[in-house]
This record gives structure tokens, sequence and C-alpha cells, in this order.
């Protein structure tokens, strides 16, 4: 369900397990990832109680706005390759760069940047993204 093109139903994610989180109801393994990352992000969580005026809306960098949900949506995939090693290496690197900032998240949004640009960078191109030209912009953070 969250590998989807459908902004709408993405977002809707986002909203809808924050607040099944916030019955205490029961929530399904990603909806549980996406609830510890929202912990991390208590900036947001007024956003995702309105879901009607945050599912729909533009976010726009000209307007000086930051999307939340790419935000948050980069956050579960920089996760997804830690978890997997994909591309192989970036566990180490990942390790690495734990040691030499000591805070989890603000590694995950240092390693986010070079995510975004290599995928905006692929996107404006047209083409896949070069996982390894990536790995090597990860490697030059330690």
């Amino acid at each position: 369900m969250l590998f989807t093109q459908d902004r709408k139903r993405l977002r809707d994610m986002f909203c809808k397990s924050w607040a099944k989180s916030k019955q205490d109801a029961e929530l399904e393994p990603l909806e549980k990832q996406i609830v510890s990352l929202l912990h991390d992000h208590p900036e947001y969580h007024a956003l995702l109680e309105k879901p009607d005026s945050a599912i729909d809306k533009d976010y726009t960098p000209e307007h000086g706005e930051m999307n939340p949900f790419l935000h948050l949506s980069l956050h579960l995939a920089l996760r997804e390759q830690v978890g997997t090693d994909r591309p192989k290496g970036i566990a180490s690197v990942t390790r690495s760069l734990l040691l030499k900032h000591q805070d989890g998240h603000t590694v995950e949004h240092i390693m986010m940047e070079k995510l975004a640009e290599n995928l905006w960078e692929a996107q404006s191109l047209g083409r896949t993204p070069d996982e390894m030209a990536y790995l090597e912009q990860l490697k030059h953070l330690i």
C-alpha cells in the first residue's frame, strides 16, 4: 500500500496510522514503522490530525514549504535501504556515520539529502537512480 503513485492514498496512510496510534488501536507492521518515525517528528502531529487539509495540499519550495509527506517517505525509504543493505554497503556507511555523529535521526537527515538529490537527478534525466553513485556520495559523508 505504501508504494503507490497515488499521492492521496500515501498521505492518507500516514494520517490514519497516526490516528490509530492515538486511539491505541492495533497497528500493522508498516503502520508501526510510520508511527515510530512520527514520534521523531512532533512538528507534524498537528498536520496529521487534520487530514482534510493536509492530504490535498500542495507543498512547494517556491512558497518556502517542505513537503512533510515527502520528508517522512524519504525516512522510510532510507530505513528500508539500510535494513536490506541495498545498495550493498549502505548499512556499513550508516554504522560509520552513526559513530561519527552519535545520533540516528541526524544521520538519517544527512543521508536523506543525498537520497533526495539522487532521486531528483534520476527523475529529471528520465533514468533510474544510479545506486553506485549514490553510495559513493554517502561514503564521502564519513
